[in-house]
């Protein structure tokens, strides 16, 4: 089922219609002033090049672990013998992977202006919005033996309801791409989330399992500033 439909940038247009042969890559995204996300319209495989018979990279599906739509991070774009291909960041190990799917496999491009930055280093959520700052937060985040990794990732989904003030979750969580190198074995693979807590005296510092923990009124704010989709870069 294809989500609302958005107009793409020139760029993309005038590289769907260059000549197969020039096999022209156009970049799609710019952290913190417009990027573009795709949902998952139906199964399909992302390869290691923009060609069918490249190597299989991953296997796509249209629901995430959590239930939700999914869908992926869209960096280039390029069009080989007339079929259009667009490089996407994959929320799958190894982290930071990265392959080429067929566009039609697809929704249309979905923009966003919002690019999330942690630093694990200063214990600091930032959201940039269209070049500009528009929020920041102290956060907690993986204990050493649990580091949160590091890298370039994206907001992958939202998920609310979690009942009472006493929720270990807070009121909301953020779904990242991200899944953490130590522990393997939780749902879904070790997920990486952002989310609210119960026990907010523990931050800042490093206090989770790989998550990065805010205070509630700090998650809260941030879920009315930052759609899914939006670019996440932890360092």
């Amino acid at each position: 089922m294809k989500k609302p439909v958005v107009i793409a940038a020139a760029a993309l247009l005038l590289a769907a219609a260059a000549p197969a042969h020039a096999a022209q890559i156009v970049q799609v995204s710019k952290l913190g002033q417009q990027s573009y996300f795709a949902f998952v319209d139906k199964p399909t495989t992302a390869r290691a090049e923009p060609d069918s018979k490249a190597k299989v990279v991953a296997k796509l599906k249209r629901q995430s672990p959590v239930r939700t739509d999914d869908l992926v991070f869209v960096l280039d774009q390029t069009t080989v013998d007339g079929v259009e291909w667009l490089r996407v960041r994959l929320p799958i190990r190894p982290n930071n992977t990265t392959g080429w799917v067929k566009a039609e496999d697809l929704s249309d491009l979905q923009p966003v202006h919002t690019w999330l930055k942690i630093s694990t280093k200063t214990f600091k959520a930032t959201l940039v919005k269209d070049g500009k700052t528009v929020f920041s937060a102290r956060i907690g985040v993986g204990q050493p033996q649990w580091p949160t990794p590091k890298g370039q990732f994206y907001i992958r989904a939202k998920l609310t309801g979690y009942g009472g003030k006493g929720s270990f979750y807070g009121p909301i969580a953020f779904i990242t791409s991200a899944s953490s190198d130590a522990l393997t074995d939780w749902p879904g693979g070790g997920l990486v989330g952002v989310h609210g807590t119960s026990l907010p005296d523990l931050i800042p510092g490093r206090i989770s399992h790989g998550c990065v923990r805010m205070k509630n009124p700090d998650i809260v704010k941030l879920a009315k500033l930052m759609p899914v989709g939006t670019p996440l870069t932890i360092t």
